[in-house]
């Protein structure tokens, strides 16, 4: 057994889990965050994206011993005061999502993409960043549509803060 510390969310937590449990488990088994799917644990689906020092990670990829130390966003942590994230509301907004297994990790890694390339964002390059995200409702188009209307919405925001 091994002693895990994390920062979750804001909030530091610590639990022991056997050296081979994936981080993915440890979220939702050992802190009960179940917004982290598992769909596949081959990192072929995305369902268990989070946010791992500032960086989108397949969660199913990384063992739980090895995020030791690391700061964690779960998709629980991505609106802390209970509104909805940009990227959330626009996903609500454009219909992103049917079935909603694939949600949250498409949301993370929307997220993922605006911080790193955001107001340059195109359906292109769009496309390519969510390619390790597996949907099968809905064929993607209201997803791009919703990750567009974020870019947009989190680049005006940033302009409007810098002008005042």
């Amino acid at each position: 057994m091994a002693k895990v510390t994390l920062v979750v969310n804001g909030r530091t937590v610590s639990g022991e889990c056997e050296d081979r449990m994936l981080l993915v488990h440890f979220i939702r088994e050992k802190l009960g965050l179940t917004g982290t799917h598992v769909g596949c644990d081959t990192t072929q689906c995305g369902a268990c994206v989070v946010h791992m020092d500032g960086r989108s990670v397949k969660s199913c990829s990384i063992l739980a011993v090895q995020a030791s130390g690391s700061t964690v966003t779960t998709i629980e942590g991505l609106a802390p005061q209970g509104e909805l994230h940009p990227v959330q509301a626009a996903f609500k907004e454009h219909h992103g999502l049917q079935c909603g297994f694939c949600t949250p990790g498409m949301v993370m890694t929307a997220v993922d993409m605006i911080n790193h390339h955001g107001g340059n964002l195109d359906e292109a390059s769009i496309r390519a960043g969510l390619e390790g995200n597996i949907c099968r409702c809905t064929g993607y188009h209201n997803i791009v549509k919703a990750v567009l209307a974020a870019d947009a919405e989190m680049a005006g925001a940033g302009r409007r803060q810098a002008a005042e």
